[in-house]
């Protein structure tokens, strides 16, 4: 195995700050791409203040990364700095909200012109950039999906999208998938469908849940079932054109809706690939079957793009067109403001229409900082090619991750599309048992002492969320899977 330096050179000084690309590393290792920006130098408080502020002032519900918790200090594309000045290739993106780089020329020189013409006014007058962007973003919609309502996070976002389905259909009763992530306030609680997030208090009422269509932990899939240059390796007898482990997961789906809410219903929420639940796919077909039977009992179908939207799949801009669905409604945060809270709900005008029943107001919504942010995220993401960027180099990691899975017993499976990626932790392939959390740390705690940030996910924490960056380049793939795979290599060396 390859011998890991944790270390760091000496910044000499100041004044001599250069490219912090020169991490000591001995002669056979892991070599960092090369990067030419300086990050300034850190002056702000002292890490053991911030730790004693943490633990004082913020609430203990907010959690940390790593058992020695990063200070960030300044970031630049796909990189990030600490208060130190070392530097880490940031596979996360904030979770997967840093969407065209951190500090984006473009983005930020846009951010600081609006600032010094008007932070806000509310949307009860008209602001151009409001109404560019309005145009801009539902350009980018296909269909009938033209009107937008602006919001500040994706559990708004969320929370408006299933408001507006009930008011619209006249029907209560809305359905998810399980290990399904939607947001955190009271209604959108009631469609996520991971314990972890549930306070064990009355929230999100109306709301179940039906069997989630992983194929490789579920019941049912096989070598041929995802979207994915990387394919389970479980076996597989489905004739051409046939797919039994999305007809299972469909009954199951019937059985719900027969079984668990009333003739009618309201909506029916999906991401088109899973986040917070560990970039899980869904057998081909299977989304395309549930609009159907959720239309026929009366209910709209919302997209939940919040993670895959914005070219982030590459294939196509939006999750949803990889599953061949037009939904009733879209919602979407994270990347559309690449770090600005902001985000988005856009629906038809018949649907729209029917919500303006009642006043409906959000002070910040649709406030001209954010939609001259967004609106500069939307040039970016086309100038900078980066759609095809997350197809090309997307594929590219993907394929090389799927090289850990042939290689290691507990690399369980490999999945994803563009740069939405899953790698899942087991402790042997052929039982599929998850690796223990702790056990995964350790990996996860070695990728971050050599210069690879990952993010954690999955309902038993053992699956390597890897949404980067849009902007991350091949010789980025190449270090973080070597990183990665001398943190498996030295966490085998010390089980043993």
């Amino acid at each position: 195995m390859r011998s890991l330096t944790t270390g760091y050179c000496k910044l000499l000084s100041p004044l001599r700050l250069t490219a912090v690309s020169c991490r000591c590393l001995s002669s056979n290792e892991l070599k960092m791409p090369p990067c030419d920006f300086v990050p300034e130098r850190y002056e702000s408080l002292p890490y053991e203040h911030v730790v004693e502020v943490r633990k004082k002032n913020l609430s203990a519900a907010l959690t940390t990364y790593y058992s020695k918790p990063l200070l960030l200090h300044q970031g630049h594309m796909q990189w990030l700095f600490d208060h130190e000045g070392r530097r880490y290739l940031d596979l996360f993106g904030g979770i997967v909200t840093v969407s065209v780089g951190h500090c984006h020329p473009k983005v930020t020189e846009a951010a600081k012109k609006q600032l010094g013409r008007l932070w806000h006014t509310t949307n009860i007058y008209l602001h151009s950039p409001l109404h560019e962007y309005a145009e801009k973003l539902t350009s980018r919609l296909p269909g009938k999906l033209k009107v937008l309502y602006l919001t500040n996070s994706g559990s708004e976002a969320n929370d408006l999208a299933l408001y507006m389905a009930r008011l619209y259909t006249g029907n209560y009763d809305v359905i998810s998938l399980r290990s399904g992530y939607h947001g955190a306030s009271p209604y959108t609680l009631g469609v996520t469908a991971l314990s972890a997030y549930k306070p064990g208090v009355a929230n999100g009422f109306g709301c179940h849940s039906t069997m989630c269509p992983d194929v490789f932990r579920g019941i049912w899939g096989g070598s041929h079932c995802r979207d994915s240059p990387v394919q389970t390796t479980r076996t597989c007898s489905c004739s051409a054109g046939s797919c039994e482990a999305k007809e299972r997961y469909i009954e199951q789906l019937k059985d719900t809706l027969d079984t668990s809410t009333a003739r009618r219903i309201a909506a029916f929420i999906a991401e088109p690939i899973m986040g917070v639940g560990g970039a899980i796919q869904y057998p081909k077909g299977f989304l395309k079957d549930a609009y159907q039977l959720v239309r026929e009992r009366g209910g709209l179908c919302i997209a939940d793009e919040v993670q895959t939207g914005f070219g982030r799949t590459g294939s196509h801009y939006w999750g949803f067109q990889t599953h061949d669905v037009m939904p009733d409604i879209v919602s979407m945060a994270k990347g559309i403001g690449n770090g600005f809270p902001m985000g988005a709900v856009v629906t038809t005008e018949e649907i729209a229409t029917s919500f303006a029943r009642s006043l409906h107001f959000n002070t910040f919504g649709g406030n001209p900082m954010a939609c001259t942010v967004g609106s500069a995220v939307l040039d970016v993401i086309e100038e900078d090619g980066l759609q095809d960027n997350c197809n090309t180099v997307g594929t590219y990691l993907l394929l090389e991750l799927s090289k850990l899975r042939d290689k290691f017993e507990i690399v369980g499976d490999v999945r994803g599309k563009g740069l939405m990626i899953g790698v899942e932790l087991v402790t042997d392939k052929k039982t599929r048992q998850p690796l223990p959390a702790e056990k995964l740390n350790v990996i996860w705690e070695n990728c971050r002492d050599n210069g690879v940030l990952l993010g954690k996910g999955g309902l038993y924490n053992n699956i390597f969320r890897i949404k980067p960056p849009m902007c991350i380049k091949k010789e980025d793939a190449d270090f973080a899977v070597a990183v990665l795979e001398a943190a498996i290599n030295k966490y085998l060396d010390t089980a043993a």
